[in-house]
């Protein structure tokens, strides 16, 4: 199939879940003020350059208790948008409760392509393994996490052989994995307007489909979607899921009552809710 293919209004209409907002330009920027505000006091360190690329840095927010778990989230935006500094905000139920926090930056489309982008984030992982010391986080805890695109992503670093990378890597870098609304098959993508910036070929496609590819560990993975997701969006989370289920890690689900793609994100910025509850007890 050609990268450009014909756009199908039912796929756009599923995936192209920007159109659903209200008001979405206001969405992040409401976003972008509650995270300004959470950095200002926050015990953070900020824009830590993992990677040459002017967006190839994360920020780290500090519970202050000693081996706390880590919870690395990666920002959706179809690959092509989006950035960390709009999500800073979620941090902050998460470094209430004991658990330390990295936001992931990176290289967007079509500056990067999406194999560069899943590459970002594995270095990104491995310099958080290997600078653990220096900033104060535990290397033997770390949860990898996003939603969206992100949620690909971390399906990706589930299936990343960190041995192959290096031999000195664990093979258990990362201890869980938690994608949120997370696109695992990118095939139906190719026949939306998504796809123009991402230039997939054939062969990246399946390459970068997290559907068919194998979780190279044992560490158990929560998949989240919320329950008000498109048609689109819980095929792709229930295809998922029967296939990973094959494979020797656990695979547990959870749906976010009422919640769409974009109030999932609220709802994790939240300490009384399902999700936030759930991931919580997950990592700690």
């Amino acid at each position: 199939m050609s990268p450009f293919a014909p756009i199908d209004p039912i796929l756009e209409k599923g995936y192209n879940v920007r159109l659903l907002a209200d008001d979405f330009e206001g969405l992040i920027n409401a976003w972008t003020a509650r995270s300004e505000k959470f950095r200002s006091t926050a015990n953070s360190s900020l824009n830590c350059q993992y990677d040459e690329g002017e967006k190839n840095k994360l920020d780290l927010f500090r519970s202050g208790k000693p081996n706390a778990p880590l919870y690395v989230f990666v920002h959706g935006g179809y690959w092509q948008g989006g950035d960390k500094d709009f999500y800073s905000f979620i941090a902050d139920p998460f470094v209430k409760s004991g658990i330390d926090v990295a936001i992931i930056g990176y290289q967007l489309c079509p500056e990067s392509s999406m194999t560069g982008i899943v590459n970002q984030i594995r270095t990104a992982l491995i310099w958080l393994w290997k600078n653990s010391r220096d900033y104060a986080i535990s290397k033997d805890r770390i949860n990898i996490s996003g939603h969206s695109a992100g949620g690909h992503i971390t399906g990706m670093v589930l299936a990343t052989d960190w041995q192959q990378i290096s031999s000195d890597l664990p093979k258990n870098l990362v201890k869980t994995g938690i994608p949120i609304s997370g696109l695992y098959q990118l095939e139906p993508l190719r026949k939306t307007s998504i796809a123009e910036a991402l230039g997939l070929d054939d062969a990246e496609t399946m390459a970068l489909s997290p559907h068919f590819l194998e979780p190279i560990t044992t560490a158990p993975i929560l998949v989240i979607l919320g329950e008000a997701e498109t048609p689109a969006f819980h095929w792709q989370t229930d295809q998922f899921i029967e296939k990973w289920k094959l494979n020797e890690a656990l695979v547990e689900y959870h749906s976010e009552p009422g919640a769409d793609h974009f109030e999932v994100i609220e709802r994790l910025a939240r300490e009384d809710t399902q999700i936030f509850d759930r991931i919580k007890r997950w990592i700690l």
